[in-house]
């Protein structure tokens, strides 16, 4: 694939990370389906610039020869723990299987290309980059949520630290205050009480307490679990749900007070991190979704905008009713859906999709997600 090329695409995939890989690979599946893969970076480039203490909540297992597909995989056929021989990878580990991948299958990737703007036409999208221009019957956006960190809401955000950057995982000494208390809050309080340092996680939904359900996109991953209570063992970590945050000011003498509505204010003897996730990370395809009341992209059940017919979404944004696919083995699994609905709207044969399934990487039921284990 080339900018300059003066054919039509099919579809044209943004972001190189696992999302917009297992989207390229499983239109790959698609007979004579023309696409192509566009990527601002390097593949992989989100978890190139995770902090280096970062790993995956997910493990990674060999299982592919019993049907078990390891669940950090982007392709039936492929495995982070095989190639990486490696449980928990971090984010260059990760990054490395991903180039992996792509240069095993031959992937079609431009890189170093930022899309700028994508305008809807007659025929399908404009998509204007900063090396040229591509025309494309279809997109989907796969540019990821690490790009667009959550913003403190509070008077004194400045202050803080967002947990994605390095200055976050820096070590720390004497008082600590985390704020957000869901996977990356716990993930990088246990960071700094390993280290030595006396560690305050507000979070006023105490989702360290969550036992409904099974879904880990509502509960601690059990590593995370396990960690917290080693942590919890040292008395050095404290977890509070006494109330939001609402504010965060410099105290004569040095250090840092983090005011809590109603209770009172929480001492940090260096800047106090944020660990409340991130936005959807839409970029230039942001005006052409609407928004559900919870502020993340409204789809269709084939995960295309409800007001842009022919652009797609794939990633851990994606949302339907109350289920989150935020992990790689949950939107994985719509890979080879939406390659399916592009193969057929174009009339391509997309038999070969149907390996996928076979694999358990195809989900094209949604009535079929969200069972809680019965123990």
């Amino acid at each position: 694939m080339t900018s300059r090329s003066t054919h039509v695409l099919d579809t044209l995939v943004v972001g190189a990370g696992p999302a917009g890989v297992g989207i390229a690979l499983a239109l790959d599946a698609v007979d004579t389906l023309r696409y192509g893969l566009v990527e601002r970076g390097t593949v992989g480039e989100t978890f190139r610039r995770w902090p280096a203490e970062q790993r995956f909540l997910t493990p990674s297992f060999t299982g592919n020869g019993f049907g078990a597909t390891d669940l950090n995989a982007v392709h039936p056929k492929t495995s982070p723990a095989f190639s990486l021989g490696l449980d928990y990878p971090n984010g260059r580990d990760y990054a490395r299987y991903l180039g992996g991948v792509v240069r095993h299958f031959t992937v079609p990737v431009l890189q170093d290309t930022e899309v700028t703007t994508v305008v809807p036409s007659a025929g399908g999208f404009t998509v204007r980059t900063s090396r040229g221009t591509v025309e494309a019957r279809t997109v989907v956006w796969a540019g990821g949520e690490f790009h667009e960190p959550s913003q403190a809401r509070f008077v004194g955000g400045g202050l803080t630290d967002h947990s994605s950057t390095a200055a976050a995982w820096s070590h720390r000494s004497g008082r600590l205050v985390v704020v957000g208390g869901y996977e990356s809050g716990i993930d990088i309080a246990c960071h700094h009480v390993e280290q030595g340092a006396q560690v305050t996680v507000i979070d006023p939904d105490h989702p360290w307490d969550a036992g409904d359900g099974s879904d880990p996109s509502y509960r601690l991953a059990p590593r995370s679990r396990q960690r917290l209570v080693t942590a919890q063992a040292t008395g050095r970590l404290v977890l509070s749900s006494a109330g939001r945050v609402v504010g965060v000011k410099t105290v004569h003498g040095g250090g840092l007070a983090v005011s809590v509505g109603g209770v009172g204010g929480v001492a940090s003897d260096s800047r106090p991190i944020l660990a409340t996730g991130f936005g959807p990370g839409l970029g230039p395809v942001s005006g052409l979704f609407d928004r559900r009341e919870d502020g993340w992209p409204l789809l269709d059940d084939n995960d295309e905008s409800t007001m842009t017919p022919g652009l797609f979404l794939s990633g851990p944004s994606v949302r339907h009713g109350g289920l989150k696919f935020c992990f790689v083995y949950k939107f994985r699994q719509r890979y080879a859906h939406i390659a399916r609905v592009i193969g057929e709207r174009l009339g391509k044969d997309c038999a070969g999709l149907e390996a996928w399934r076979e694999a358990g990487m195809l989900t094209d039921d949604l009535s079929c997600c969200g069972v809680e284990c019965a123990c």
